[in-house]
């Protein structure tokens, strides 16, 4: 696996990731009968993430230089994070994150995100991680507004 900073030509192909890992694992938040997965949307939202110079954007890749895994941070805020479906249960997830994590400035002590309440999967893998619910929620901005669960990770206790 080789994890470097997006760029413009990777963001169909990252789109194309996450969506189908959305769909498989997100399907009971976001029945896509009533909610299919909003690809223009999330589009959109990459392209000016990327250019948007307070968000890194990192793909990791495979020996083919196909994607496998995506990752944004924001300050101390993890935004995004996923691997591709046929990279589930291989570690890949794992070693993306250690390498996301090691990004972050060695001046913070605790970094955050939010995964969807529902998705039960990677709340085990946050947590397996060492990420902690801290209780705080929000809804998402897609219908059906599903609630989001803030998680925060303690550097020192990672390290």
């Amino acid at each position: 696996m080789h994890v470097r900073p997006a760029t413009d030509a990777d963001l169909d192909e990252l789109v194309d990731v996450q969506g189908e890992a959305s769909v498989v694992a997100l399907a009971h938040v976001f029945p896509q009968a009533t909610h299919p997965f909003p690809r223009a949307a999330i589009l959109g939202r990459w392209r000016a993430e990327l250019h948007d110079p307070g968000v890194a954007v990192y793909v990791s890749t495979d020996q083919d230089e196909r994607i496998t895994g995506f990752a944004a941070r924001r300050g101390d805020e993890l935004l995004h994070f996923g691997t591709a479906v046929g990279t589930w249960g291989s570690g890949l997830a794992g070693v993306l994150h250690d390498a996301l994590v090691a990004t972050y400035p060695h001046e913070l002590d605790r970094i955050w995100l939010r995964v969807f309440d529902e998705n039960h999967r990677a709340r085990r893998f946050w947590e397996k991680q060492g990420w902690r619910p801290n209780g705080r929620t929000s809804r998402s901005p897609f219908a059906p507004h599903p609630v989001l669960a803030e998680y925060e990770l303690h550097l020192s206790a990672h390290s």
